[in-house]
């Protein structure tokens, strides 16, 4: 009887993360927020400091959660801890899940002390920072494998990267893919590319991802330049924003005019709805948001074979993967063969919808991170009768 319960009722999950800016992790929390009332979820969140301005933060309050910020001026800080615990007190969640390394560590340690059920979502395969940085992800790793419930991964991948570093028992680590509940809105009047500055036959390659280093814009920027004098008329568009934001634009500006920078838009599946291919070089990746969307969308893509990009695309199939590291020139000449055969990339993206239907849809995701909410609930109050 108890485990009907838990399974009928709806679960109150306060999600707690480092900020809310422009990241995979962020933008995730707003699609959670978007559809998670229908799965029988009801969702509160609360982010440790502040960023001056944050479309995550408009999101969410367009699907009618208040973020709620912590109130610490230093995230790894005794009175960060206590803000925390004094948010799980106020809100009284049914479980705490918590995205990013301080959130996670801060985050743990106060649902603990508050008896709370905690589950952690891991999006990396890769700690090998700074010092300072591969530090905190050590204790990050101890806190989770002494107080976590489950320890989320999404994506085969990282599941095994995590279990290989972490120490934790491989049971209490489960995969939960994202998934994402926006569709394309047809751009069938053109108003899109003419403000895009685009001609209607113009081909368009679009690179969506944070922009950080580990993403591999290098790489990427540095392929599509190559092709800058076999077509003249290809432009890139360039969305997101990121810490290596200025890196990145001046990287861009060496292309001599192929490339818009666009920065955050609300806009994306819009964008994609124009784009030919997507490109995503990275050096690592667990599984990007943004290969996600490009599926959904319906557009090809040529991205490196690292992470869990392998798990999205299927290579030969929905788009072309090549080797981490791979020379640039390699990379153009896949690019090159997408963007000249339009019925190769007709047949791709029609394939690369149907795999995303099947496997990262909003509701597929919601309901699985439901069943591991349901799961730790169950058990503890199994613990507890």
């Amino acid at each position: 009887m108890r485990n009907a319960t838990v399974r009928d009722r709806t679960i109150r999950v306060h999600v707690l993360i480092d900020s809310l800016g422009c990241g995979g992790a962020e933008v995730l929390i707003a699609e959670l927020a978007a559809v998670s009332r229908e799965a029988g979820i009801a969702v509160s969140v609360g982010y440790l400091y502040e960023r001056r301005s944050s479309p995550v933060a408009e999101r969410l309050r367009a699907a009618g959660v208040e973020p709620m910020p912590v109130g610490a001026r230093r995230m790894a800080s005794m009175a960060a801890l206590a803000g925390i615990r004094r948010q799980l007190r106020a809100v009284r969640p049914d479980i705490v899940h918590t995205h990013l390394s301080h959130a996670d560590v801060l985050g743990g340690l106060a649902a603990r002390s508050l008896r709370l059920p905690w589950v952690s979502t891991v999006h990396a395969t890769s700690w090998n920072g700074t010092t300072r940085e591969r530090a905190q992800a050590a204790v990050a790793f101890a806190v989770r494998r002494g107080c976590a419930n489950r320890v989320i991964a999404v994506s085969r991948s990282a599941r095994d990267a995590y279990l290989a570093r972490s120490g934790i028992s491989p049971e209490r680590v489960v995969v939960v893919t994202n998934g994402i509940s926006t569709a394309p809105p047809r751009d069938g009047n053109g108003r899109l590319r003419e403000e895009l500055g685009l001609g209607r036959r113009q081909r368009v390659v679009v690179l969506n991802a944070p922009l950080r280093r580990e993403k591999g814009h290098a790489r990427a920027l540095t392929a599509l330049s190559l092709l800058r004098d076999r077509d003249p008329s290809l432009r890139v568009l360039l969305l997101g924003d990121g810490p290596d934001r200025d890196e990145v634009l001046d990287r861009a500006a060496a292309c001599a005019g192929m490339v818009s920078a666009l920065g955050y838009r609300d806009d994306v599946m819009a964008i994609l709805g124009i784009a030919d291919v997507v490109l995503h070089t990275p050096e690592t990746d667990a599984l990007p948001n943004g290969l996600i969307e490009a599926a959904a969308a319906g557009v090809p893509v040529v991205a490196t074979a690292t992470g869990g990009i392998p798990e999205i695309v299927a290579s030969g199939e929905t788009g072309f993967l090549v080797a981490p590291g791979a020379p640039p020139a390699e990379i153009s000449r896949t690019l090159t063969r997408l963007l000249q055969d339009g019925e190769l990339r007709a047949r791709m993206g029609a394939a690369a919808q149907r795999r995303f239907e099947r496997r990262f849809s909003g509701d597929r995701w919601v309901a699985r991170l439901r069943e591991t909410y349901g799961a730790v609930l169950e058990e503890r109050e199994g613990r507890c009768a």
